[in-house]
């Protein structure tokens, strides 16, 4: 039997939905020969304590103790600011690091830290979990059999049921870089092409406090392709049906919709129509449940040698970049030309 052991720093809402992830992987990996163990750290000590007790799992004191007890692989789930040191702590380490998107909190702030990796031979997946959503591995894998043809028409859709709070929307970067960034990777992954510039509006009829933080509760992004194919992205806080996350594929030869199941937050306004049946999701934890624990089974299967790294630093940064050109061009109102990939002078 292989031992594995990860470190997980976080245990905010989604570092605990990490670490119950990881705890269930030995049901996954026992038949491969595989032990998961799991070591966790946060600065909310008795809260970290009473996860690891819940879990089995063992809790360390700080960052340092963390890696400095062996394991094999670190998982960082903190907020965005902390990335880019954490990261820089696994790489140092010498051990592959999972780190939650974004890399940084602006593409500004994430060369400097792709450099590093880059330079000391760094290992660094990014938590873009839709890649492995059985839905969208079966739209990728028709786009690339030819089945849809050429590609005419994207339309990603992103809907909350509820707004997070707003003292998390004031450090999130903004609509499009902490929640429209997941369907901007998933479109340039899908397609093999890249954004090339973004239209992008938005509007805030909600909380109005989200508003004073300086962000939006609905947008649109109009975006370009380097073919001249284009799409469309929407994303919104409240989506009171539930939480909607789509994709519609149209093609020259067929169409697909990624997201169109018996839990799919809508109805039909035409006569005799009972679909969908099923209650819908709440939440991208529910929607997205089996997807992040495919992910951090990738993680483990990446630390052992055994696949590629499913989402590079490089494939996060690209995202991030269209993200970033959405926000500037919701500020200003004109369409933004996505920059292009350059290396970093830090």
């Amino acid at each position: 039997m292989k031992d594995v052991i990860l470190g997980l720093v976080g245990v905010g809402r989604i570092g605990v939905m990490h670490a119950t992830n990881i705890a269930a992987l030995n049901e996954v990996l026992k038949q491969q020969g595989i032990k998961v163990g799991l070591r966790l750290t946060d600065v909310a000590e008795d809260h970290a304590r009473g996860v690891a007790a819940g879990l089995g799992a063992e809790f360390l004191p700080s960052v340092e103790a963390l890696i400095a007890s062996g394991v094999d692989g670190l998982v960082i789930a903190t907020g965005t600011g902390t990335h880019p040191e954490l990261i820089r702590a696994g790489v140092d380490a010498g051990i592959p690091v999972f780190c939650e998107k974004p890399v940084a909190m602006n593409v500004a702030d994430a060369l400097p830290v792709l450099d590093y990796i880059r330079s000391n031979n760094g290992v660094v997946q990014i938590g873009h979990q839709r890649r492995f959503d059985a839905g969208y591995l079966e739209a990728r894998r028709a786009y690339q059999a030819g089945e849809l043809g050429w590609i005419h028409s994207l339309r990603a859709v992103t809907c909350d049921m509820t707004p997070p709070p707003v003292e998390f929307l004031a450090t999130s970067g903004g609509l499009f870089r902490d929640c429209s960034v997941h369907d901007f990777d998933i479109l340039r992954w899908l397609t093999g092409r890249e954004i090339v510039e973004v239209y992008a509006k938005g509007s805030n009829n909600g909380d109005p406090a989200i508003g004073e933080v300086g962000d939006v509760d609905t947008a649109l992004a109009l975006v370009t392709f380097d073919d001249g194919t284009v799409g469309t992205v929407s994303a919104t806080r409240y989506n009171g049906a539930g939480h909607d996350v789509r994709l519609e594929i149209q093609g020259s030869r067929g169409s697909l919709m990624v997201g169109l199941d018996d839990k799919t937050a809508m109805g039909s306004a035409e006569a005799g129509i009972a679909f969908p049946a099923g209650d819908p999701h709440t939440s991208f934890a529910e929607r997205f449940h089996q997807a992040y624990r495919s992910e951090m089974e990738a993680f483990v299967e990446l630390i052992l040698g055994r696949r590629e790294n499913p989402c590079t630093p490089e494939d996060a940064v690209a995202a991030s970049r269209v993200a970033d050109a959405a926000q500037e061009s919701l500020a200003k109102g004109v369409p933004v030309k996505v920059a292009l990939a350059t290396a970093s002078a830090g």
